[in-house]
C-alpha cells in the first residue's frame, strides 16, 4: 500500500510543477470591449467615410462605363450590317465616279471651261479661267462659300 500511496504521491507532486511551470509562462490581460466599426468607435472615423464614398464613386462610374460600352456596341452593330456595309461602299464608289468624271470634264480631250454640280443640297461650281486657275466655289446648304483655286500650269514633277 505503501508505495501505491508514494505513486500517487508523485504523480500529484509532478502535476503540482506541471501546472506551476504552466503558469509562469501564461499571460493575461484584462478584457476590454472595443467597437471595430469606425462609425460607433469614432477611430479613423473619417477615412471611413471617405472609403465608402470612394466604393459609391467607384461602383456609379462603372455602371456609367458599362452603359456606355454597351451603347457604343450597339452603334457598332448597327454600322457593320450588310446593309450599311453596302450603302457605305455604293456612296464610296458614287463618289468616286464622280469625280472621275468631274475631273475627265476639267482635264479631257475637251476640257469645258465652266460647270456646276448638285450634291446632297451642296452645289459645287468650277470655272477654268484663261490663266490657267481652276475656281471651284463649293456653297453649303447653310448659304456658306468655300472658294478653292487650283493653278492648272504648276503641277510639273
Amino acid at each position: 500500500m505503501k508505495s501505491n500511496w508514494h505513486w500517487f504521491l508523485g504523480i500529484y507532486v509532478y502535476m503540482a510543477l506541471f501546472l506551476l511551470l504552466l503558469n509562469v509562462y501564461s499571460n493575461a490581460d484584462e478584457i476590454m470591449f472595443k467597437f471595430k466599426s469606425p462609425a460607433f468607435s469614432g477611430i479613423n472615423t473619417s477615412s471611413h467615410y471617405l472609403t465608402i464614398e470612394n466604393q459609391e464613386n467607384t461602383r456609379k462610374q462603372a455602371v456609367r462605363d458599362e452603359i456606355k460600352a454597351y451603347q457604343d456596341e450597339l452603334e457598332r452593330d448597327k454600322a457593320n450590317t450588310t446593309l450599311s456595309r453596302f450603302i457605305r461602299n455604293l456612296e464610296s464608289r458614287i463618289y468616286a465616279q464622280l469625280s472621275r468624271q468631274m475631273v475627265e470634264q476639267l482635264f479631257g480631250e475637251v476640257p469645258q471651261k465652266s460647270g456646276k454640280l448638285e450634291l446632297e443640297g451642296n452645289t459645287i461650281e468650277y470655272t477654268v479661267d484663261e490663266d490657267e486657275l481652276i475656281t471651284l466655289i463649293i456653297t453649303a446648304e447653310d448659304g456658306s462659300q468655300t472658294t478653292i483655286s487650283v493653278p492648272i500650269g504648276d503641277f510639273t514633277f
